[in-house]
C-alpha cells in the first residue's frame, strides 16, 4: 500500500505544469544598469539606484521598477544572486584610463550563486569609459589583455560557459553604444553562440534607465525569451 501511495505521488507530482513544480533561478551580472539598495551582493558594491530620491537622476525609487526584478516576478523566475555594480567595466579599462580590475565583470563572474539563468548586462561602461576594443583574440589570453574590450569580453564569456554548465547566459546589449563596443559584443557572443539581447529605444534619466525605462528593458527581455 505505501508503495502505491508513493508512485502515486510522483505521477501525480510529474502530471504538474513545470512552472508548478519549480521556479528558475536567474542571476545578474552587472552595472549601474541593475543595483538596487540592498538587492545587490555584496551589499559593498557601489549602486545607482536608491530607494531615497537622488536628485534628478532617477525616477526610480522602488526595487520593483527594476528591470530585472519586473522581468522575474512577471514571468515566474526567481531571484538568486544579483552581482551589479556602479560604473563597472567588461574589461579592466575605466573612466580616465585608471584600473577597474577589481569591478570588472572578470573579477565577479564566479559569484553568482547556482542559478538557472544568468543575464550579463555590460558594456556601457566600457563604451563610456573610451576603452580600447583592441583584437578579436580567444586564445592564450593574459592579464594585459583585459583592458582591451575584445579579449576581456572573450574570456569573461568562455570562463562563464566553463564555471555554469547547463546555464542559459544572455548578453544583453544597451542601445546608444560607440559601433565598435556593439558590433564587438555581437561578434564575439556569436562565436561563443551566446545569444544577446540588442536593446532599442530605451527611455533614460541622466543615461540610464527610467521607470519606462526598466519597464522597456524587460519587456524586449521577454519578447526575446517567447521567441527562442
Amino acid at each position: 500500500m505505501t508503495n502505491k501511495l508513493i508512485t502515486l505521488g510522483c505521477a501525480l507530482i510529474m502530471a504538474l505544469p513545470l512552472s508548478a513544480q519549480v521556479k528558475k533561478s536567474v542571476s545578474i551580472l552587472g552595472d549601474s544598469y541593475s543595483t538596487f539598495e540592498g538587492f545587490v551582493t555584496p551589499a559593498t558594491n557601489e549602486m545607482w539606484y536608491y530607494e531615497e530620491s537622488r536628485g534628478d537622476n532617477t525616477d526610480v525609487d522602488d526595487v520593483t521598477q527594476t528591470w530585472w526584478h519586473k522581468f522575474i516576478k512577471e514571468n515566474d523566475y526567481k531571484l538568486c544572486v544579483n552581482n551589479s555594480w556602479s560604473g563597472s567595466t567588461i574589461s579592466y579599462y575605466g573612466y580616465a584610463g585608471n584600473d577597474y580590475s577589481e569591478r570588472s565583470f572578470i573579477r565577479r563572474m564566479n559569484h553568482l550563486g547556482d542559478p538557472d539563468v544568468i543575464f550579463i548586462f555590460g558594456g556601457t561602461n566600457d563604451s563610456w569609459a573610451g576603452a580600447p576594443v583592441g583584437e578579436y583574440k580567444y586564445e592564450k589570453l593574459r592579464q594585459d589583455d583585459f583592458f582591451y574590450y575584445r579579449p576581456a569580453l572573450a574570456f569573461l564569456l568562455s570562463q562563464m560557459q566553463k564555471r555554469y554548465p547547463n546555464v542559459e547566459l544572455y548578453f544583453l546589449i544597451n542601445d546608444g553604444l560607440r559601433e565598435d563596443i556593439t558590433t564587438s559584443t555581437r561578434t564575439i557572443c556569436d562565436h561563443y553562440k551566446i545569444p544577446y539581447i540588442q536593446l532599442e529605444n530605451i527611455d533614460k534619466k541622466s543615461g540610464h534607465p527610467s521607470v519606462k525605462g526598466m519597464a522597456q528593458i524587460a519587456e524586449q527581455i521577454k519578447a526575446f525569451m517567447q521567441k527562442k
